[in-house]
């Protein structure tokens, strides 16, 4: 965590200038961080018959499950709420490995989607990655809007996974 720290408010100029800054997940995000996750499936669960009582219950699910997996296959990451000012907007998990940054998770509630948050937040992580000889990854959703975001940024597909595409940006 330590080193992310530093290299937010070392180079992150991007980010600093779009108002944004992070800190370390604790405890008491989940609630937010669930909603954050509930946010990105709305349009999947939207065309679906189930209830609300329903789709809470599968969100809640699914969202456990993925916490879960994530903690135990990316345990060095750096685990980080996005805020802009004083307001929690998304979710940050970042794991670097020895070749490459992996981003495991970029997500911002919906009211703070296309107005140029992520595209500084990711551009400012593509400047680290390339000072250090690295690619930046990460696991898209075929049907993902940010997908565009991405190529517009250099990230190619290099890898066909199914209902995600690896994505990756060289330095």
């Amino acid at each position: 965590m330590n080193d992310f720290r530093v290299a937010v408010s070392a180079g992150w100029a991007r980010a600093a200038g779009a108002g944004l800054t992070f800190r370390p997940v604790t405890d008491a995000d989940m609630p937010f961080l669930a909603r954050v996750y509930a946010s990105t499936r709305a349009e999947e669960l939207a065309v679906t018959s189930w209830t609300e009582a329903q789709k809470t219950a599968f969100l809640d699910m699914q969202f456990r499950a993925q916490h879960t997996h994530y903690i135990k296959h990316y345990s060095q990451a750096d685990w980080l709420v996005v805020m802009h000012g004083a307001e929690d907007i998304g979710r940050l998990y970042l794991e670097r490995w020895q070749n490459q940054y992996c981003i495991i998770d970029i997500s911002l509630l919906p009211a703070f989607r296309r107005k140029g948050f992520g595209a500084a937040l990711l551009s400012d992580l593509i400047d680290e990655a390339s000072a250090a000889g690295k690619a930046v990854s990460i696991h898209v959703e075929k049907n993902n809007p940010a997908r565009r975001l991405y190529t517009r940024l250099g990230f190619v597909v290099t890898e066909d996974k199914g209902v995600y595409d690896l994505m990756e940006c060289s330095p």
